[in-house]
This record gives structure tokens, C-alpha cells and sequence, in this order.
């Protein structure tokens, strides 16, 4: 469904937040479950404002955000009934819904909104002989945890790149850590900007990070439209400039089990709480923004959540 029909559907985007419904969630007493992302990361800290405001909103849900390797690990958390939330990215959601590797069947996911945008950031010390994706080649580069999305996506960004590395599935600390002692020569990381542990490695390390913006056609080519061209402030990170790299969207999804009614709470606390969900390090334009949370494909939304999302805007 595009943004167009949904736009027809729930009529319009203008979900105000002033227009948020008055009920509450009424159904039994129940733990809410939401898997998140590494320690350090935008994944984490948001699943950690989510579950605080949730369970302060509705007395009756008592939710609590889980570490985790990221999107993969999510789905298999979704799918397997030890999550009752994820936050995954689009590309990785899109791969689940079609089976493909590394899924090994089709995993059926709905969505209650789409939360911000991800950067992809390869990371690469100021200081050493990399400037540009082709310096790479043959060089040690983590990818990230195996259960993220970076790992998904950096393997189809050196792949339509046509640049060969020696990849490296490192957890985000242990990554940072390496890259500080040149044990690796590039980072990849997919996540809000400024990510703190990143802004924390300049103070010792100068950084740089590498355009990607130039790759997006190729991955838009054979991937469809899960990919955007975004922009890395000036600033954002001590020493680096503007520059343009690769954007995914980053879905809240569940499984078709979840009631209605849950969904719908965790709607109303989306869009009538948007500006308490934000990290405070959050540069913010990348992050919740209420005109675009039904902007969920290619994941369907959640029945639920749709009619709570006609609710609000009425």
C-alpha cells in the first residue's frame, strides 16, 4: 500500500496533537516486551523512553525495553513470541516479509508506526589511509553485530559498491574500541546522529566519515524504495562536515498476535507524547515525527493501530 492510499485511508496526515484521544486501555493486566538494540545505541534509548512513558500512561501495561543485536534479532524475537514489540529497520522488514536470507521462511510482521530514520555512518579515523569507499578494499571492516541491520545492509552496500573487504561482525563497543586501536580500519553503524559513543571516540580519536549517498541509486535499483539519501549535519560530530549518506526507516512492528487494544495504547502514546521520546543527545530532525508515523511500508499496519490512527486525526 503506498503513502498515497494510506493517506486516503486514514484521512490525511495531520495527526494533531492536540486531537489525541481521552481512553485509556482497558484490557487485562499484562507485560509489554520491546526489543531494542545494543547498549549505546538510538535503539535502545528510545525503546527505554517508550517503555517509561507506556507504562506511566497505562497503569495496566508494564513495559520494559531489552538489549538485543538489533533488527535481525528483533524479528526473531517478534516471530518467536519473546518480544511483543521491535523496532527494526525497513530493508531488514522487507527481507522478513519475502523469506529472504537470513530468514529462512516468510515472517509475518504488522507495524504501529514508523518511529525515525537510521544513518548509516562508516566510520573511519581522521588520522589514517581511508577517504573514500574504494580505499577500503581488502581492508578489516566491521559490518556490525550479526543480528543488526547494519550487517544486512552493509553487505549489500559493498556488493553494489563493487569494493571487497575483510568484514568483521563486531559488537558496537567492541567496534569502537577496535577502530580506536587501528585494529580495524572503518565502522559501520546504523543509527540516529549524533550516536553518543561515537561523539564520545572524538575526544580521543578524530574521525571521518565516508559519503555513501552516491550508492543509494544502485541499492534503490535492486531493493526498492527502503533506501533514502540523507544528509549528515555539519557538526554533528566534532571535525566532520556535512555529508550525504544512506537513510532507513525504522519501524515498531509486532506479530499478528497482538491485541487491538494494546496496539491502539501504544499509538496514543506515539503521537501524544512524541516529543518525550526523543533522546536528549538527538540532534531531532531525524527522529518521531507524527505527519509521517503511518509511513510504514512495506510493513501493513496493525488493525489496531489504523483505526487508532483515524481516531486521532478526527
Amino acid at each position: 500500500m503506498t503513502l498515497t492510499r494510506r493517506t486516503a485511508l486514514l484521512g490525511g496526515l495531520g495527526l494533531a496533537l492536540g486531537g489525541c484521544s481521552a481512553s485509556g486501555y482497558r484490557g487485562a493486566e499484562r507485560t509489554l516486551t520491546i526489543a531494542a538494540g545494543e547498549h549505546g545505541g538510538f535503539y535502545l534509548a528510545f525503546a527505554e523512553l517508550l517503555a517509561a512513558e507506556l507504562s506511566r500512561a497505562e497503569p495496566l501495561l508494564h513495559a520494559t525495553a531489552v538489549a538485543t543485536e538489533a533488527s535481525v534479532a528483533n524479528v526473531d524475537l517478534v516471530r518467536r513470541g519473546q518480544a511483543d514489540l521491535g523496532l527494526v529497520l525497513a530493508d531488514v522488514a522487507q527481507t522478513a516479509l519475502g523469506g529472504g536470507a537470513p530468514f529462512t521462511a516468510k515472517v509475518p510482521l504488522l507495524a504501529l508506526g514508523r518511529v525515525y530514520e537510521n544513518y548509516l555512518q562508516l566510520v573511519v579515523r581522521a588520522d589514517g589511509p581511508v577517504r573514500r569507499l574504494a580505499d577500503l578494499a581488502g581492508r578489516p571492516v566491521s559490518l556490525g553485530a550479526g543480528g543488526s541491520g547494519a550487517a544486512q545492509l552493509g553487505e549489500r552496500l559493498f556488493a553494489k559498491a563493487g569494493v571487497a573487504v575483510d568484514a568483521r561482525h563486531l559488537l558496537f563497543d567492541d567496534a569502537v574500541r577496535a577502530l580506536a586501536g587501528r585494529r580495524i580500519d572503518a565502522m559501520l553503524w546504523s543509527g540516529g546522529v549524533p550516536t553518543p559513543k561515537i561523539a564520545d571516540l572524538t575526544r580521543a580519536t578524530p574521525i571521518a566519515l565516508l559519503p555513501l549517498d552516491s550508492v543509494v541509486p544502485a541499492l534503490r535499483a535492486a531493493y526498492g524504495p527502503v533506501y533514502d539519501q540523507v544528509q549528515v549535519p555539519d557538526g554533528a560530530y566534532r571535525g566532520v562536515g556535512a555529508l550525504g549518506t544512506i537513510g532507513v526507516a525504522n519501524l515498531l512492528v509486532c506479530s499478528p498476535a497482538l491485541p487491538g487494544d494494546v496496539a491502539a495504547a501504544v499509538v496514543r502514546l506515539l503521537v501524544g507524547h512524541a516529543t518525550a521520546l526523543v533522546p536528549a543527545e538527538a540532534v531531532g530532525t531525524q527522529f518521531l515525527d507524527v505527519r509521517t508515523l503511518i509511513g510504514t511500508q512495506p510493513v501493513p499496519l496493525q488493525p489496531g493501530a489504523a483505526a487508532e490512527y483515524r481516531v486521532l486525526h478526527g
